[in-house]
């Protein structure tokens, strides 16, 4: 093979790959869900509840820019694991105008219900355009009501002797931690809801101990290997995804979410987490 003929060779090579890659990271994996299993240890916890599940699913973003439908063979296959208790953590939508209410409820009808419990809290997309439209939090707390969800809005609700904390969206209009922290029981069986991670870093925890389930960052949606994600939407560039020991009794677990800010993903597969409870 001459030099020219070896050139071409290549320069085709490249652009296969190229292709094959795109192709990945904007049609396969955005829709590759991944099921996560871990154990929560929780403090406390009842011994009816050893063994319980609590499912996780974050950042659903309903709206146009993927096909939404995608969500709902995701929840057909999240009912087929039975779960105790599945908690929401948030961005129910991507608004960009009152559409989005009609596609969540299009979704809500096959949302995943937990056997004992099915929990919510907003995110800042559910708050509309720059997180500051509260009759658009307001029409999506009504539907998610409404879909069997019980939204936690700076509050605390005992479900089956597991106490579940709501933190409203740290960016939005509503963010009170104070107002539930400062109620806060460290001799009940506690999880805490919070959909950004940088909450855990600002001083509202009084004195609370126990495992934070969260979303928001998407786990950066694209990660090269072996190399932190480019792009985090948090100050703590540390809280990008899976399950991080805050070294001071807190567990912070970050979810990669269902659904996409975008459709691009590579390296960061959906995720939709299964705890298994245990006593801690």
């Amino acid at each position: 093979m001459n030099r020219r003929n070896f050139l071409n060779h290549a320069l085709l090579g490249t652009l296969g790959l190229g292709a094959v890659g795109s192709w990945y990271t904007l049609q396969m994996e955005p829709f590759w869900l991944e099921f996560v299993r871990k154990k929560m240890p929780i403090k406390h916890l009842p011994s009816h509840l050893v063994g319980k599940t609590v499912m996780q699913i974050s950042d659903l973003h309903v709206g146009n820019r993927f096909d939404y439908h995608y969500l709902i063979k995701a929840f057909k296959d999240a009912q087929n694991w039975e779960p105790d208790f599945v908690v929401y953590t948030g961005d129910f939508v991507s608004y960009e105008d009152e559409t989005q209410f009609q596609q969540l409820d299009e979704v809500l009808r096959h949302a995943v219900k937990g056997k004992l419990a099915t929990v919510g809290i907003l995110g800042n997309h559910d708050y509309g355009k720059n997180w500051a439209e509260q009759p658009v939090a307001d029409q999506i707390t009504s539907q998610l009501e409404q879909a069997g969800i019980t939204v936690l809005s700076n509050r605390q609700a005992d479900f089956a002797g597991l106490n579940i904390i709501g933190l409203d969206d740290y960016w939005a209009l509503n963010f009170a931690p104070a107002q539930v922290m400062q109620q806060y029981d460290a001799s009940k069986a506690n999880l805490l809801l919070c959909h950004n991670p940088d909450v855990c870093d600002l001083d509202v925890w009084n004195g609370y101990q126990g495992w934070i389930l969260a979303g928001h960052t998407h786990g950066g949606q694209c990660k090269p290997p072996f190399l932190p994600a480019p792009i985090l939407p948090v100050k703590n560039k540390k809280y990008a995804q899976g399950e991080i020991d805050l070294q001071d009794g807190r567990t912070l677990y970050i979810n990669r979410a269902i659904g996409h800010s975008f459709q691009v993903r590579f390296n960061v597969r959906p995720e939709i987490t299964i705890f298994e409870l245990a006593q801690g």
